[in-house]
């Protein structure tokens, strides 16, 4: 079963021009978070032709494709759809010059700059795989390209739509991602991989005036500045240097002019934590200094707490984990091995915790060989550009291949004859 992906060579092969166009398509065409309809429609098309039982708009933008083939497990691959609202800068030939509508109705730019583009496209191709080669395994696999992760909003839609009442329980869930290790690698590790995260607006109240008159205002602005001084000392005082949080505050705004004391300040803040109890206790700590600052400062009411977005914590399980790091261990040699925790959060895990099914994420590299092997030798790993950065283009190959490959390999861990 760990060379099952080696038996679909000749398939890999003959569906990689296929793949790589989707790929420049899509990243030429991005789209904001449940606005995938464009790139959904690409995804239904080419399961219907590729035989699957197809069911669109999961969630909103959502696609599920069902491929049942003969009595077996029921193995489900996930990818994400959507794109970021910024400007691409790496200058590659298909590189996007696209915007789109957010929800507040900017006009923004958009690109591909966190590689969804590419695990669509991955996706699309080892199921086309699958497809072609049906009498190498049985069993049923379940597709799932998913819309808004960038927003953590998709899973979630894809669940509430129905989604496990719809589709057949899965035995295992597999995902991945595109990261900047080099090209050609996959890069593993059991438990927890990523982190979750908490992004929360606070909006603090006070009492405007003259700025002049000072005696006539409650300040916000103060009450506000001081709760940001004070959320640092959760992770310096209230958290063991053993565990890892991080508490973001990334915007902060207030007034209308230089002379006049507002009566509202809002921060908006993130938190990065890897351990469930710490990220309850970090909560309830930001909650109870923000109203504690607001109480210092006589504040006509306590502040308002609004949650933007969450990512529970991805947690690979380890039974699921040893048995596909042997497969990729078997047909990627020294080009799979184990890394270390990511800093970055995902709502993938959400899919697994809803239906008590095991699951497991890994990481495909895309950074171009000679230059990733550079920047080891010269200690610029850090600066090499990632997900996120408007400088991120992966290398075309191998990063296709490797990114159907891992899948096919895992898939064939349950599915392979």
């Amino acid at each position: 079963m760990a060379n099952f992906a080696s038996q679909l060579s000749s398939e890999i092969e003959q569906i990689l021009p296929m793949v790589e166009a989707t790929y420049k398509d899509i990243h030429q065409h991005p789209e904001l978070s449940m606005q995938e309809v464009r790139t959904s429609g690409i995804v239904a098309q080419k399961l219907r032709d590729a035989g699957f039982v197809v069911t669109e708009h999961v969630g909103k933008t959502g696609v599920v494709g069902l491929l049942k083939n003969g009595e077996g497990p029921d193995v489900m691959m996930r990818a994400d759809m959507d794109a970021l609202p910024m400007r691409e800068s790496t200058g590659v030939p298909y590189a996007s010059t696209a915007t789109g509508v957010n929800k507040n109705g900017e006009t923004v730019p958009v690109c591909h700059s966190c590689g969804h583009d590419l695990h669509t496209s991955w996706l699309l191709g080892a199921a086309t795989v699958m497809s072609k080669a049906r009498q190498t395994w049985q069993g049923t696999l379940m597709v799932v390209f998913q819309p808004a992760e960038e927003t953590a909003e998709g899973s979630q839609a894809m669940l509430d739509d129905g989604m496990m009442d719809r589709f057949p329980k899965p035995d295992v869930i597999l995902g991945q991602h595109l990261f900047q290790y080099r090209a050609g690698s996959v890069a593993y590790r059991a438990g927890q991989i990523l982190t979750s995260a908490d992004s929360l607006q606070v909006r603090f109240f006070g009492k405007g005036a003259h700025g002049a008159m000072p005696q006539n205002s409650i300040d916000p602005v103060v009450m506000a500045a001081s709760a940001v001084m004070r959320l640092q000392t959760i992770a310096s005082r209230e958290v063991a240097p053993q565990e890892s949080v991080v508490v973001t505050i990334g915007e902060f705004h207030a007034g209308t002019a230089e002379n006049i004391i507002p009566a509202e300040a809002e921060i908006k803040l993130n938190v990065r934590t890897t351990n469930e109890a710490v990220r309850n206790h970090v909560l309830e700590a930001i909650n109870r200094i923000c109203i504690a600052e607001a109480h210092a400062s006589n504040a006509p009411k306590d502040p308002e707490f609004e949650t933007i977005n969450n990512y529970p914590l991805t947690v690979n399980d380890a039974d699921v984990t040893k048995k596909v790091s042997e497969a990729f261990r078997s047909y990627f040699g020294e080009r799979a091995r184990e890394t270390q925790p990511e800093g970055a959060s995902e709502d993938f895990s959400r899919f697994g915790r809803a239906w008590k099914v095991p699951y497991m994420f890994w990481f495909v590299g895309g950074t171009a060989p000679e230059k990733y092997d550079q920047a080891i030798r010269d200690g610029t790993y850090l600066q090499l550009p990632g997900p996120h950065s408007p400088f991120w283009a992966p290398v075309l190959h191998p990063t296709i291949e490797t990114g159907i490959e891992t899948l096919l390999t895992a898939g064939g861990v349950w599915l392979a004859k």
